[in-house]
C-alpha cells in the first residue's frame, strides 16, 4: 500500500483463529468519554450558532454528556453484562474526576483518546506530538491506576508520525484505522501495533447526526450488524465494535433501545464480551 503501514489482506483467504470458548463474535463497546473547550468550536447540533464564540447551546448541549448522559450509559452496560473501553480525553480526569471512579468501579478499559475533543492531531511537528502523547498517556495514568493500551485519535486523527509515536510510548493497539472485521498488525518504526477495529458505522454520530436516523434505527443497525456478523463468525470470528457519545445516546429516548439492542446480543452463546 502506499503508506507502507500494512498489506492488503483479504478476509476470506485469512487461515480460521479462535476466540475464547469458541465464540464466533467479540463485542467491544467504547463509549467516547470527552471534555470540549468552552472558547473552541467542536461537534454540534446545529450550525445556527457553531461560529459564536461562546457557543452556549451547541456546548451545553456536548456538556450533557458528561452530565447525565455517561452516568445513564453506565447504568446500563452494567445491568447488562457488558464490559466496556472507554475513550477518555486526559482532561476528563481533571474536570469529571467522578467519572473516573464510576469507570473504575465498573472495572472499564481506558483507552486515550487525546487530551480534549476540541483538538485535532494535525498540522503539529513532531517533538510537540511526542510531548503531547506522553501526557495525555501519563495523566490517564495517574488518574485510574492503569497506563492506556490503546488509543482512538480526536475525531480519529493522526499525523505521520502518530503511529511511531504511540507504538515507541508503549501503546499496543490503535482504533483509528476502521477497514477491517479483525485485527492486524500495522508497521511502525520500533514494533508492530495492532489495528483494532473501530467503527464509522455502527456509530452514534453518524446515525443521529448526519443521517438524521432514530433510535430505533441505531437499535436495528447493531441487531443486524450483530447477526450478520454471527454467521459469518462460523467460518472465521469476527468483532462487532459500538462506539457511543454520551451526549448522543444517553438521551431517555435514545438509550432504551441501545439496552434492547445490547440484550439481544447477550441471548446469544457464542459471544465474548471483551474491552479492546
Amino acid at each position: 500500500m502506499e503508506h507502507g503501514r500494512f498489506q492488503y489482506s483479504p478476509i476470506a483467504k485469512r487461515p480460521k483463529l479462535a476466540l475464547p470458548n469458541g465464540a464466533r463474535v467479540a463485542v467491544w463497546i467504547t463509549p467516547n468519554v470527552e471534555h470540549f473547550h468552552y472558547d473552541k468550536p467542536a461537534i454540534s447540533l446545529t450550525p445556527m450558532t457553531a461560529s459564536l464564540c461562546p457557543d452556549v447551546l451547541n456546548y451545553a448541549w456536548r456538556d450533557y454528556g458528561a452530565r447525565v448522559g455517561i452516568w445513564r450509559l453506565m447504568e446500563i452496560i452494567e445491568r447488562q453484562g457488558f464490559a466496556a473501553t472507554a475513550a477518555l480525553n486526559s482532561e476528563v480526569c481533571v474536570h469529571y474526576p467522578e467519572i473516573i471512579k464510576e469507570g473504575i468501579r465498573l472495572g472499564w478499559e481506558w483507552m486515550a483518546h487525546g487530551q480534549n475533543n476540541s483538538s485535532l492531531f494535525t498540522g503539529m511537528p513532531e517533538e510537540v506530538e511526542r510531548g503531547l502523547i506522553a501526557n495525555v498517556l501519563n495523566t490517564i495514568a495517574q488518574h485510574t491506576g492503569a497506563r492506556p493500551r490503546g488509543w482512538l485519535g480526536p475525531a480519529l486523527t493522526e499525523t505521520d508520525n502518530t503511529l511511531d509515536l504511540l507504538a515507541a510510548a508503549g501503546v499496543e493497539y490503535v482504533a483509528d484505522w476502521c477497514n477491517d472485521e479483525q485485527p492486524y498488525l500495522i508497521r511502525t518504526k520500533t514494533k508492530p501495533i495492532v489495528a483494532m477495529p473501530y467503527t464509522l458505522e455502527i456509530s452514534d454520530i453518524p446515525v443521529f447526526l448526519d443521517r438524521g436516523g432514530s433510535a430505533e434505527d441505531f437499535y436495528r443497525m447493531i441487531v443486524d450488524q450483530f447477526d450478520a456478523l454471527y454467521e459469518d463468525g462460523a467460518k472465521n470470528y469476527r468483532v462487532l465494535s459500538i462506539a457511543l457519545h454520551p451526549f448522543l445516546i444517553g438521551h431517555p429516548y435514545r438509550a432504551r433501545y441501545l439496552e434492547r439492542a445490547l440484550a439481544h446480543i447477550k441471548k446469544h452463546d457464542a459471544v465474548w464480551i471483551a474491552p479492546g
